[in-house]
């Protein structure tokens, strides 16, 4: 061991170091709650998790599928959670104003807004903050978070060029130009500490055999991203009609929690993303709740609807069952297996036989 922390050394690089000391680009020192238990459980494998401090999330889909409504959710986390921190919020939308993010609880003093309108400008821009940022020591820097909204609506510099001249040639440089500004700025990203959201648009793919959603922009962000979240919806509707939208997250790529895991959020028109939604389905599945023909049994022997646990979240869902979901939830989402230390989280194949 001695001969390889020797050899190390010998790069005289700060960056070249050995795994055991924790202490690599890749290595984070916690996670952003995104301020909903399952949004938190599929990125990372724990309802009390989130975003990793330094990586790169990607949320993806059509339009109004809640991608900037969950990004300005990460930022109030973040901010809350951070009374020094900051936000640069790259909007290519001319969506976010100052009253959006005061409706939504976010400080807009501590958030740099800016509106880069090519690829080019924003790699410009990233790379010259992440160089003032570095100015400072690594104990006076306040913590750091990028939103990229929308990685789409960027254009790059010849486009604009051909549209200006009257060319109507496609921009065939695009895809490179994304790539190779993810290529530039991601690794410095992650050894400056900073975290970034990106979203983006999806489109459909033409000639295939079922409806596919593709990822625009080419195969630069997906290389470059650790986690890919792809977003569909559909509409939560009362007797007054649409009252909000059902969001089914899937993960696309993720290096924190097992790709394809899937679930089902409820955003509110009036109070946003629902912070226990989609618990209650964990719960079923592995016999915290017990189903006993339309309702749920409780521990202590109760037994309730469904829908009074949804509309009273905080009786139910006590800090020893959230204990105990998030037991669930590592199993459920995490990578590897984790072993039962409680006798009552019973495993999803023992669920199914009882129901049966």
């Amino acid at each position: 061991m001695d001969f390889f922390r020797n050899l190390a050394a010998t790069a005289s690089d700060e960056y070249t170091t050995i795994a055991a000391d924790g202490v690599s680009s890749a290595e984070y020192t916690g996670l952003i709650n995104t301020g909903c238990y399952m949004l938190n459980a599929v990125l990372s494998g724990s309802l009390f998790g989130g975003m990793a401090n330094n990586k790169a999330l990607g949320f993806a889909g059509e339009t109004s599928t809640g991608k900037s409504f969950m990004a300005l959710g990460i930022v109030k986390q973040f901010l809350d959670a951070n009374p020094d921190s900051g936000v640069i919020y790259y909007d290519t939308e001319a969506a976010v104003t100052k009253d959006m993010m005061e409706s939504r609880g976010i400080d807009p003093n501590r958030v740099i807004i800016s509106e880069p309108q090519t690829i080019q400008q924003f790699r410009h821009h990233v790379l010259n903050m992440i160089e003032n940022y570095n100015k400072f020591p690594k104990d006076k820097r306040p913590p750091m978070l990028m939103v990229l909204d929308s990685l789409g609506m960027l254009s790059s510099t010849k486009e604009i060029e051909d549209t200006m001249s009257g060319a109507e040639t496609k921009d065939m440089t695009k895809a490179q130009v994304i790539k190779a500004t993810f290529r530039v700025i991601r690794l410095k990203l992650a050894k400056a500490g900073i975290p970034i959201i990106v979203n983006n648009h999806v489109y459909a793919a033409i000639g295939a055999n079922v409806p596919t959603n593709i990822i625009s922009g080419g195969s630069g962000f997906l290389y470059a991203a650790d986690t890919i979240a792809m977003l569909t919806k559909a509409k939560d509707r009362d007797d007054n009609g649409v009252i909000g939208n059902f969001i089914t997250v899937n993960m696309f790529k993720s290096r924190l929690s097992k790709e394809n895991s899937k679930v089902r959020l409820k955003l509110s028109y009036q109070t946003g993303l629902d912070k226990y939604y989609g618990l209650l389905e964990l719960a079923e599945k592995y016999n915290v709740f017990k189903k006993v023909s339309t309702r749920y049994e409780m521990p202590d022997g109760s037994k309730v609807f469904g829908k009074t646990i949804n509309d009273n979240p905080e009786k139910y869902y006590t800090e020893e069952i959230l204990q105990k979901l998030e037991l669930c939830a590592n199993k459920e989402f995490k990578y590897g297996v984790v072993e039962d230390t409680e006798e009552d989280v019973v495993t999803v194949e023992t669920t199914n036989e009882a129901q049966e």
